[in-house]
């Protein structure tokens, strides 16, 4: 048994006071956006910006609408997204805003669905982007890039120009939903290389050296070409410059480092991404990835690079641990972060270039830039995405408080050795009254121990709150509440994480789950409770009521306050990765299905590969079924009615769409693949799923490449939907590239002959079979 102690006894509030005019815009109804030192207000009331990141085109845009309804979806309320520069001007001065190019549409996709966009416009991006985002034809240019040079400026000048057309009408000041543009990317951080010169010369981009000067200059020029928003970002670490007094720092972290293996021999170092800080505290100026040129309780701090994922580089083939991603969440939530931005959140497909067809640059796929993304390439939903989803509902219930909580760090605070496996690892918010405390128990690159039986000590002002029993899973971390006002009834502390409150006339319900390894208890205040009614062991102590609810099932109780009653559930871990919180008219409901949640209004759809799909409501919802036989088939039928905890609900079936695939070897590494004519009808989506061995495989139809990916010993998947009316008539081409080992190139002609000559070769094909992603389709009555 482990002991932990942390006082909060020297709470002072946070010195809280608003930021300047150049961090504040309305809207023509009066709305207004601004920042605080701490965090960011519509209307002077704390709001909890969750930004992800979805490049547009890097999307086909038939896409679209139902990517930003995923996102939604999920609790993300802000969209970031880069416009690359070499993607609409690849060929000097044809500029292109057509198809997945147009990003107009897209950010008014954003704004039918209520999401905020921040754009960042660059020049320079990078985002793995062949040049970064320049394009090709600025290398020959006579001028100096990322400076103040006036030729460069005026080819920059005359970008922003042809941006601020496309946004014209859609700016927050106007009633829309651009609400920030990020100048540049990491200035006089980072560059990349020119592809042009890759693998002869690898001649790179300037990195930048005239500082604040330079920032000042081109957010001069956005404005110029009317590209007019409530606030400017820039990146600022690694030395970036950051000009603080006109644009809003934002911050990141990443834990898988592919980009190291350019020159890093061995294994990934382990980092210290998953160790508590305060990045909001004057006495500690600088920490870990954090070192501003700024008194940190000046400005908020605020993400825009939080890893979603990662891509696998040439070099560096790892499968991300999903759990990486809402672990990170966690640890920059306790750690002051008061804006959640994560890159990625929807993973893409490059397009193809005019002149040069392949835009990615060359350390990634020439394609794929999946990212191991919480939403795939082809929309797949992977863990991270419901993993993330329960960070956000909490996020987004008790956010404004979150806003004013200060962190606390344990007594080891950030000198954990992010190789420790023993030691528990939290920190705690608090704002004097109610507080979470974090618990991470998640490092890349070490697996840490299962934690057993540790008790936390939390001092608060003349009380000592013992959080006894506390175990949690490896792998996982958990937010956990003290002090949390339940409509009157205290909640002194629990160990079990809070999700969301389902609000009804005369009827709350407080969600909460269970996280694994820990045994769910809550510990009520009992001069705030009259009564507990419901199935669980209960036990009184200290003036407290303690509630022990049934574990690894959904338990309900009901607890009866002075002047309230409200019900409290119990998820276990797996139920609460399949919840959903959604609003009908004017009413809230909970809803769990494993299948991925789209809502349009009264029109619920829910996208899964099973042909059985479950969904629970609660409160119980009328469902108006289309009874058309035609229609049917693409709907789905109700199967039977369901009955889970409080929860009522149907089971969605349709016939099993049947699917053989024809795979023909053709060469040593080259092989054929026939799809069934028809494959889609009848489904919303075709995965082709493909197990091999080699080092790169590549997808073709008729000679052109559809998709590639770097091997990294999973699962591929390549979404056909897009190719449908390509692939009639026609087989899909499969070309892997061996892994070789003794390659040598023989020069040893006297005619200029040369020819590969290699020891052992591994290139093969263990399983190819397609993957049909249903929907269904609910009219809420």
């Amino acid at each position: 048994m482990s002991n932990y102690k942390i006082s909060l006894k020297n709470f002072t509030e946070k010195n809280i006071f608003e930021l300047s005019d150049k961090f504040r815009g309305s809207d023509p109804k009066g709305n207004v956006i601004s920042f605080t030192n701490y965090y960011m207000e519509i209307n002077g009331t704390p709001f909890y910006g969750i930004s992800g990141e979805f490049h547009f085109s890097r999307c086909e845009d038939a896409y679209w609408e139902d990517e930003i309804i995923k996102m939604k979806m999920n609790g993300i309320n802000i969209i970031s997204t880069y416009v690359f520069w070499i993607h609409h001007e690849e060929e000097k001065g044809d500029f292109r805003f057509d198809g997945r190019r147009n990003v107009r549409r897209f950010i008014e996709l954003c704004k039918k669905h209520g999401m905020f966009v921040i754009i960042r416009i660059g020049p320079f991006n990078h985002g793995e982007v062949r040049n970064g985002g320049f394009p090709d034809w600025l290398y020959g240019m006579d001028c100096e890039l990322r400076s103040l040079d006036e030729r460069y400026l005026f080819y920059v000048r005359r970008l922003f120009k042809e941006l601020g057309k496309q946004f014209d009408g859609l700016y927050y000041k106007e009633g829309g939903v651009i609400i920030a543009a990020q100048i540049d990317n990491e200035y006089q951080h980072s560059a990349a290389g020119w592809e042009i010169t890759t693998g002869v010369s690898e001649e790179w981009i300037p990195t930048g050296a005239d500082g604040n000067n330079y920032m000042l200059k081109i957010k001069e020029m956005v404005k110029e070409a009317g590209i007019d928003v409530p606030f400017y970002t820039c990146t600022g670490w690694g030395g970036a410059a950051t000009p603080t007094k006109e644009m809003l720092p934002l911050w990141g972290g990443y834990a898988f480092w592919p980009w190291i293996f350019y020159s890093h021999k061995g294994e990934h170092p382990v980092t210290p991404e998953y160790i508590y800080r305060d990045f909001h505290n004057n006495e500690v100026p600088k920490t870990y990835n954090f070192e501003p040129f700024y008194q940190p309780e000046s400005m908020p701090y605020a993400c825009c690079e939080m890893g979603g994922g990662m891509m696998c580089s040439y070099n560096y083939r790892f499968v991300l641990p999903f759990e990486s991603v809402d672990a990170m969440a966690n640890v920059k939530l306790a750690s002051g972060c008061n804006l959640l931005g994560y890159y990625m959140f929807k993973g893409g497909t490059n397009p193809k270039g005019q002149k040069t067809p392949f835009l990615n640059e060359s350390q990634v796929p020439k394609l794929s830039y999946d990212y191991q993304a919480p939403i795939g390439e082809y929309g797949q939903k992977r863990p991270s995405y419901d993993r993330l989803k329960r960070i956000h509902l909490f996020v987004r219930e008790w956010g404004k408080k979150l806003c004013h909580m200060k962190t606390f760090l344990s007594s080891q605070g950030e000198n954990i050795d992010p190789a420790d496996v023993e030691t528990l690892r939290f920190a705690v918010r608090y704002d004097g009254t109610t507080g979470f405390v974090f618990l991470n128990n998640y490092q890349d690159h070490v697996p840490l121990k299962e934690k057993k039986d540790c008790t936390i000590s939390v001092q608060i002002k003349e009380e000592e709150i013992r959080i006894s029993n506390i175990s949690l899973a490896a792998g996982e971390n958990a937010i956990l509440p003290i002090g949390l006002d339940m409509m009157g009834i205290q909640l002194k502390y629990a160990t079990v994480q809070p999700l969301t409150i389902v609000r009804a006339e005369d009827d709350t319900t407080y969600f909460f789950f269970s996280p694994e390894g820990l045994t769910p208890r809550y510990v009520f205040d009992a001069e705030t409770v009259k009564g507990v009614e419901g199935e669980h062991r209960q036990e009184g102590k200290d003036k407290t009521i303690e509630i022990y609810p049934k574990q690894n099932e959904m338990d309900v109780f009901i607890v009866k306050g002075i002047k309230s009653k409200i019900r409290v559930v119990t998820l276990t871990a797996k139920e609460s990765l399949n919840f959903y919180k959604i609003k009908l008219g004017e009413s809230q409901f909970a809803v769990l299905t494993a299948g991925t949640l789209l809502q349009e209004g009264k029109t619920l759809r829910i996208e899964s590969e099973r042909e059985k799909e479950p969904i629970y409501f609660w409160p119980e919802v009328k469902l108006e079924w289309n009874q058309d036989k035609d229609k049917d088939k693409d709907k789905g039928q109700v199967k039977a009615f369901l009955d889970m905890g409080i929860f009522k609900g149907v089971l969605l079936g349709r016939k099993k769409k049947e699917l053989p695939v024809e795979v023909r070897q053709i060469g040593p590494a080259r092989y054929t693949i026939k799809v069934p004519d028809h494959y889609m009808e009848g489904i919303k989506e075709l995965i082709l799923a493909i197990q091999y061995r080699g080092d790169i495989a590549h997808l073709f139809i008729d000679g052109d490449m559809i998709a590639d990916n770097f091997c990294n010993g999973q699962q591929w998947e390549t979404g056909l939907r897009l190719f449908e009316k390509r692939l009639t008539g026609e087989r899909i081409t499969l070309l892997i590239t061996p892994l070789k080992e003794g390659s040598n190139i023989n020069v040893e002609s006297t005619m200029a002959g040369r020819k590969e000559e290699v020891n052992k070769m591994v290139a093969s094909v263990e399983k190819i079979f397609l993957k049909p992603v249903y929907e269904y389709r609910l009219e809420v009555d």
